[in-house]
Formats: C-alpha cells, sequence, structure tokens
C-alpha cells in the first residue's frame, strides 16, 4: 500500500513532544523522518518516564515516535555536524525546536542550509518566537502556560491558578507544525521555492483560546464558560457526572425536572443563569442534592432523555477500555524490538484512500545509524571510524531480527 508522503525525506533535530508529535504524524503517513539524536542520552524524552523500569524504554519516547530513523550523532564534533549537513542538503523537511541562536551557532540556521538546498522546507520551534525579549527563554508547556493565561482561566474554588495536566501547545503546535509542512510542500509544488517556517507555543496557546482573545479585544471582558455557564461535575452514588446545560431557554429548571427535583430557578437568589453563577456555592448545593439520589448512568440516562448534554467521568483507563475507543480503531499495536507488543495511539485521521498508517515502531537510539549514513554514501569503513571514535553509536544490532525499517512489512491491520 502507497502512503500520500512516501518519498519525502525529513532531517528531525527536535526531541521532547512539540516536534516529535508532528513529525510522528508525517511519518504516519510515509515521510522518511531521520532522528538526529545525542549519542549518549538520545532525545530527552527518553529519560522522562516515571514508570519505566531501569534498562527499560520509556512510555513518553514511545508514544511519539513511531515510524522514525535513530541517527545518534555527537553535533559537537566537526564530523557529526558535517555529516547532519549533507543530511540536510538531501532532505525536504528540516525540524528543530532548539532555543533561537543554538543551530545558528552550528551552522544549521536557516540562511546556512538554504545556501545549499533552495527548496529546502525549514520548521523552527521555540517557547515564545524567534524575536522579541522572550526570544532566549526556555518554553516548555507549563511555562507557558502561565504567561498565556491558561493558568489564570483554569482556577480552582479557591481561586488559585492551576496548571492544566495536559500539554495542549505541545501538541497542538506539533498539530500545526504538520499544517505547515503540508501547506509548504504544496507551495513548494507550485513555485519551486522552499521556504522557513516559525512555530511558537505562545501563539499556539492564544490561538487555542482563539475565542477568549478576540472577545477580550473586543469588549474587554473574559469569556470563560466554566464559570459563566451551567457547567459543572457533580457527585453521584458510585462516581461523578459532567453536565453542559446552554442554549437552551432555562437549562437548570430541565436539568431539575429530569433529576425529580424542586425547580431552583423559583428560588430568588438563583433564579436567572448570571444569579446561579454568582452564587456558585448555593446552586451546587441545592442541585447537586438531585444528582446525589442517583448512579451516574441513571443521571446519564435522565438527562439525556431529557436532551442535556453529559457525560458520566471516567479514568483514563476505563476511557480506553470503553467500546466506543475499539469502535473507532483509535488504538493500534506495535512490535517493539525490546519491549514486545506496544499498544498506543494511532491516527485521528481516518482516510477512505489512506485506511492504514504506517506501524514501525519508535527506534532503539542509534538504532539506524549505520544504515542512514550508508545510504547518504559513507563506506563501512569510514562508519566504524565514526563508532570507534564515539561520533556516532549503532544500536542495530540490539534489534530484533526482521524488525528493520521496512514498510511493507508493517501495514498490518492494528
Amino acid at each position: 500500500m502507497s502512503l500520500p508522503l512516501e518519498g519525502i525525506k525529513i532531517c528531525d533535530l527536535s526531541q521532547i513532544m512539540f516536534g516529535p508529535c508532528g513529525t510522528q504524524v508525517l511519518g504516519d503517513y510515509g515521510a522518511d523522518i531521520i532522528k538526529i539524536e545525542n549519542p549518549k542520552s538520545g532525545d530527552i524524552s527518553r529519560m522522562i518516564d516515571r514508570f519505566a523500569a531501569p534498562g527499560t524504554e520509556s512510555a513518553n519516547f514511545m508514544a511519539m515516535n513511531r515510524n522514525k530513523r535513530s541517527l545518534a550523532i555527537d553535533l559537537k564534533a566537526s564530523e557529526g555536524l558535517e555529516v547532519v549537513k549533507k543530511i540536510a542538503r538531501e532532505s525536504d523537511v528540516f525540524v528543530h525546536n532548539f532555543r533561537p541562536g543554538v543551530v545558528e551557532r552550528m551552522g544549521l540556521g536557516y540562511e546556512a542550509l538554504k545556501a545549499e538546498n533552495e527548496d529546502l522546507i525549514y520548521i523552527e520551534g521555540s517557547g515564545f518566537g524567534s524575536t522579541g525579549p522572550l526570544r532566549g527563554k526556555g518554553g516548555m508547556d507549563f511555562v507557558v502556560q502561565a504567561m498565556a493565561g491558561i493558568c489564570d482561566g483554569n482556577r480552582d474554588a479557591e481561586g488559585r491558578p492551576q496548571l492544566f495536566p495536559v500539554s495542549g501547545a505541545d501538541f497542538s503546535a506539533g498539530m500545526i507544525l504538520v499544517q505547515g509542512v503540508l501547506m509548504a510542500l504544496y507551495h513548494r509544488e507550485r513555485t519551486g521555492r522552499g521556504q522557513k517556517i516559525d512555530i511558537n507555543l505562545l501563539d499556539v496557546y492564544f490561538l487555542m483560546q482563539q475565542q477568549e482573545v478576540t472577545q477580550k479585544l473586543r469588549s474587554g471582558k473574559h469569556f470563560n464558560p466554566l464559570v459563566q455557564d451551567p457547567m459543572d461535575i457533580f457527585a453521584t452514588t458510585d462516581g461523578h457526572i459532567a453536565v453542559l446545560a446552554v442554549l437552551r431557554p432555562n437549562p437548570v429548571s430541565d436539568i431539575c425536572q429530569a433529576l425529580e427535583i424542586e425547580d431552583i430557578t423559583k428560588t430568588p437568589e438563583l433564579a436567572t443563569r448570571e444569579q446561579q453563577m454568582g452564587n456558585r456555592k448555593l446552586y451546587r448545593e441545592k442541585i447537586g442534592a438531585g444528582f446525589a439520589k442517583y448512579s451516574s448512568a441513571e443521571c446519564e440516562r435522565r438527562l439525556e432523555a431529557a436532551g442535556i448534554l453529559s457525560s458520566i467521568v471516567l479514568d483514563l483507563g476505563e476511557a480506553l477500555a470503553h467500546p466506543q475507543v475499539e469502535a473507532n480503531g483509535s488504538l493500534i499495536t506495535l512490535d517493539h524490538p525490546t519491549e514486545g507488543p506496544l499498544r498506543t495511539m494511532g491516527s485521528a485521521i481516518k482516510s477512505s484512500e489512506t485506511p492504514q498508517i504506517a506501524l514501525v515502531p519508535p527506534p532503539l537510539l542509534g538504532q539506524h545509524s549505520a544504515q542512514v549514513l550508508a545510504e547518504y554514501g559513507f563506506s563501512t569503513d569510514e562508519i566504524a571510524d565514526l563508532t570507534a571514535r564515539q561520533v556516532i553509536s549503532d544500536n542495530s544490532a540490539r534489534a530484533s531480527a526482521g524488525l528493520g525499517f521496512a514498510r511493507d512489512k508493517s501495514l498490518s491491520e492494528a
């Protein structure tokens, strides 16, 4: 089965999540992703796993690095840099998320690479942007949440700002990276020209709040549906249920009727939406008594019958076991060379023309070093010399027989 991005070569120096989750999508659909890693430590995410046993692979790394080849090479060695420059000269796309200025000092900046590869599509990711007062500031997702208003808009019941536990901008920036690459490939096909694309997490978090941003700039008001509309989570006899009661003339009255409790909108302090949200403690107490009478399933049944959107609150394990997840084909199995069968998320794209993504497992550190160098013209002796001098590390021997980077062997159904 052919994949739509086959033949596209991507030199990927990105680490952790922002770049890797984006290049993984490109690899899913056929692009050849050469992942450049430090030969001693690899991608930083290889070391980020609170639950991994010593000597095993990181779930964080394996989640975002399938369909890639690992070239473990020392970028501090001049020979290592020359290898990467050679790969970049023959690549369609170059991706990195170093802090601004770092790659320029290595001779891997856009202008330097463009001089030798005019068609190159160059993707630079950063926390706060490549210009301005914060261009050199480290910008991981949770840091940017604080600056972009996310923590302030996610205050707890006592009014304390909170971090959101999912790296929303990292993932979203990765998907914007995919959009940028596809747009640039199409532009190059029409014009013959490559380009540089800058993506930063701060922009992405503002983009994720485009309703809130537009309202703030237009009226000066802060739009937050969680504190301005009857959306909430209530305890039931066996758990919790999330309730979304909007876009109806009197949704709270409808909830009361569904739960067979007194209509709290007839209480003077709770007659209007503004009063309900202004007297949130009383609102929760009154309507919460209705939810406390039933199981989560019974609450959901009653609310659905009344046309009120709701969902039982599941933990992640329960959510993954839901039959809808199986019906959607959300999960895939990869045959990892050292970890065995690996269950992970597949693609959210359901295509009639490309019904199955590539399913090559995440690489061991340096698994493809010798293979990649041979493809780029290095002899066996040259590869052995670079290995002996620790410019590269080659981990191909650890990979199980038959688990090479062969897409035609990995397109089985999930």
